[in-house]
């Protein structure tokens, strides 16, 4: 049993996401009738004449097996959440206050069971913001973002790319630590996101780097695991300009785990650099 357990979270750290059947299954085949067919109520009505030969029917043509069941639908996306305080919130054109507007938000569970609030740091300014899921237990305590083993690494990243953590806007999806670290639920992170969506707007960065799957996933409304989303670029755009070019990338907690997927890190954080100096800076 816990050689299973193992298997199953070295699959989730990996980003596995859906189940592939290891036999084709043809999704177009007639199902099979589930009984004979009910007798009629009455006699059959007198026809006029003899009935005419029917063509024989053609044998049917075998059907092309799919790899695998087609995939489900994608996820509803979640509510735009309250529309007074989305036009509150875009009003607002300074960190200071959208932090201040934040201290008297309580409509997120998580406020009440955190030590502190992680807003964020980092210059209002920033060429690059990063992006991770949720404060965990040493954030909680500093109300800083990104410290502990996991932050040091992500220090380290940055520099080299040729950037220093006073340089880069850091922050969350969530501004509360979850109890125990749990995963955060889609109404907690619905909560937070018009506050990030302004953060982001009053902060304008040229490039947008989202740690972890979790954060990629809520921020660019994907499904996908964070193998499948990294690496590639997309567009987030939080309103009041054009859209922000956003990569994800693996999260250093999860490096920490699997030093072997640092050289795919390497790469996103080299197609960084490149988009940050092909905007000049």
């Amino acid at each position: 049993m816990n050689a299973l357990l193992a298997t199953l979270q070295w699959y989730a750290d990996l980003g596995v996401d859906e189940a592939i059947a290891e036999e084709p299954w043809d999704r177009f085949a007639a199902p099979q009738r589930a009984g004979p067919e009910p007798q009629r109520a009455g006699p059959e009505p007198q026809r006029a004449g003899p009935e005419p030969q029917r063509a024989a029917p053609h044998p049917a043509l075998p059907q092309p097996a799919l790899p695998h069941p087609a995939p489900p639908p994608p996820r509803a996306a979640a509510p735009a959440g309250d529309p007074g305080l989305a036009a509150e919130l875009a009003a607002i054109a300074t960190l200071e206050a959208l932090r201040a507007r934040l201290d008297r938000f309580e409509d997120c569970a998580l406020k009440a069971t955190a030590t502190n609030t992680v807003f964020g740091e980092g210059p209002d300014a920033a060429r690059l913001m990063i992006v991770g899921e949720a404060p965990g237990e040493e954030e909680d305590r500093q109300g800083r973002p990104f410290v502990g083993p996991s932050g040091k690494l992500l220090d380290r990243m940055l520099a080299a790319i040729g950037l220093e953590r006073g340089e880069v806007y850091i922050t969350n999806t969530l501004y509360w630590r979850p109890p125990g670290n749990r995963t955060p639920t889609p109404a907690e992170v619905q909560a937070c996101a018009p506050f990030l969506r302004r953060q982001i707007a009053i902060i304008r960065p040229q490039v947008l780097l989202m740690v972890g799957g979790a954060a990629a996933k809520s921020m660019l409304e994907r499904d996908e695991g964070i193998m499948r989303l990294r690496g590639r670029w997309a567009e987030y755009d939080p309103g009041g300009g054009d859209p922000i070019p956003a990569l994800a990338t693996f999260h250093p907690a999860y490096l920490l785990r699997s030093p072997a997927q640092k050289r795919e890190a390497w790469r996103d954080l080299l197609a960084v650099q490149m988009r940050l100096l092909a905007s000049g800076g």
